[in-house]
């Protein structure tokens, strides 16, 4: 399944990303826990080069928790900071904050010694469409302060918000980049709902889907659809539509409902904590091994 969607605003919004870094200390990144490097638009190196880094694994709730660790030490190998988040909670905010003030001390300190007045740390926050940015600054805000939905581009421009005397946070539009060079990382980025789902076939979407995942999930479709498992993607979902009673006139199962379903109940959580993308597929090996 070959997937390309370039909206013209994202054009705007990278350039107007490229020219709003100067003003900023730290890029805080956020990706989707299970797909880390299919969301990771490969611009954000380029453009944040030479700045303080952080990434948040959003919808870590979602993902294997396994696997979400190993990520982390991915990550971490690499010199970026990294926490593993459900943005909807407020607990880990303070560890945010936290990480945030030891991420940026090199700065603040710098400054101190050129006797310049603090003022307070200004980080971007960045990340593709529908990765949860806003629902992140939100919760980090303590307050509704942006509008959030669940389809991709919500946010149109960038937004300065004020957390507290010490820290401002500038949100960004999410922006994909031109061409995905994998055929995977566009697919990974249809199953979480980054492309949006109007120019995407239910049916194939799903059938690719099902023959990602394999029969890792075969535990958690039987349980979510008490449904045997079938290599043949087109089988399954026929077997899903039944279960489910999906059907047309005449008793034909309604394999696009019972597709679309399938995908509504990964993004959501309903199948189970599921990732995608694992460290060890990208030849990567522990430090601490």
């Amino acid at each position: 399944m070959k997937l390309q969607w370039y909206p013209g605003h994202m054009t705007k919004a990278r350039r107007e990303m490229q020219a709003d870094l100067r003003l900023v200390d730290l890029v805080i990144e956020l990706l989707d826990a299970r797909v880390p490097i299919s969301s990771r638009n490969p611009d954000i190196d380029q453009l944040a080069a030479n700045k303080f880094r952080m990434i948040l694994l959003n919808k870590a709730d979602l993902a294997d928790p396994d696997t979400n660790t190993a990520w982390v030490r991915y990550f971490e190998d690499l010199g970026i900071r990294t926490i593993p988040l459900d943005s909807r909670e407020r607990t880990k905010m303070r560890t945010i904050e936290e990480t945030i003030r030891e991420v940026s001390r090199e700065k603040l300190e710098r400054d101190k010694r050129r006797g310049i007045l603090p003022r307070p740390i200004r980080a971007m926050v960045a990340g593709i469409p529908n990765v949860g940015k806003s629902t992140f600054i939100n919760s980090f805000a303590k307050k509704a302060s942006l509008k959030t939905g669940n389809k991709p581009g919500v946010t149109k421009s960038n937004q300065w918000i004020r957390l507290n005397p010490s820290a401002e946070l500038l949100d960004t539009p999410g922006i994909l980049w031109p061409k995905f060079e994998d055929e995977k990382v566009g697919e990974h980025l249809a199953f979480i709902g980054s492309i949006n789902d109007d120019i995407i076939d239910p049916e194939e979407l799903c059938r690719t889907f099902l023959m990602d995942i394999g029969k890792r999930a075969e535990a958690s479709l039987y349980e979510r659809y008490r449904t045997e498992y079938d290599d043949d993607p087109d089988v399954l979902i026929e077997k899903i539509a039944l279960s489910r009673n999906y059907l047309k006139k005449g008793g034909v199962p309604d394999t696009e409902k019972a597709a679309a379903a399938v995908i509504d109940d990964f993004r959501s959580g309903r199948l189970g904590r599921i990732s995608l993308e694992f460290p060890e597929e990208y030849g990567y090996r522990s430090s601490k091994e």
